[in-house]
């Protein structure tokens, strides 16, 4: 239940040196909120385990996550959230396949936060959609040491879809928070 700007997270999953080429996350944490306006009760849940591959010479950025990693405080909700919404054993995975743009924007030469524009395209829920966001990036000596985002995803882009029934509870936009800080160099 996150999109466009799920390729945040994945750019969130960034280390990088000066003379790296490729960067990587195992564990950036996704946390998202789809509780409806007056609902009693919280629709949300977190992940750590997005995996992100960026390559500093080209800008691109690539990552992918299994939908069945995302934990919720119910576990009814999170079999109702894989069984009803996500379908997790048909589409298992979400992903992002994209770019900075333009990378010059990312100068790991000058520590402190810095924003940098990513799109591409994000598939959730078997739908891919071109999107685009921005990012705070944090540098210092030379190296990502954090990247944090938050944005919004329209479920029905994704063709995930609210029964009558819980209208009432699920918003049908979550609000999506990415926040990496663990980054390493790709062997």
């Amino acid at each position: 239940m996150f999109t466009r700007n799920l390729l945040l997270v994945f750019l969130a999953l960034v280390t990088i040196s000066l003379n790296a080429q490729k960067v990587l996350s195992k564990n950036a944490k996704i946390e998202f909120d789809a509780t409806a306006k007056n609902s009693p009760e919280r629709i949300n849940a977190s992940t750590t385990k997005a995996v992100l591959v960026l390559d500093l010479t080209t800008g691109a950025v690539d990552a992918t996550m299994l939908i069945k990693t995302f934990h919720f405080e119910k576990a009814l909700m999170e079999e109702h959230f894989n069984e009803n919404y996500m379908e997790s054993d048909k589409y298992s995975k979400a992903s992002f396949k994209g770019k900075i743009d333009p990378l010059s924007d990312l100068n790991l030469g000058k520590d402190g936060e810095q924003k940098i524009k990513i799109s591409g395209s994000l598939t959730i829920h078997g739908i891919g959609k071109n999107v685009s966001t921005v990012a705070t990036v944090t540098v210092k000596g030379g190296k990502i040491v954090s990247v944090d985002s938050a944005f919004e995803v329209v479920l029905a882009d994704h063709g995930i879809k609210i029964p009558g029934a819980v209208q009432d509870k699920i918003n049908p936009k979550a609000q999506v928070k990415i926040s990496v800080s663990n980054l390493e160099v790709a062997k």
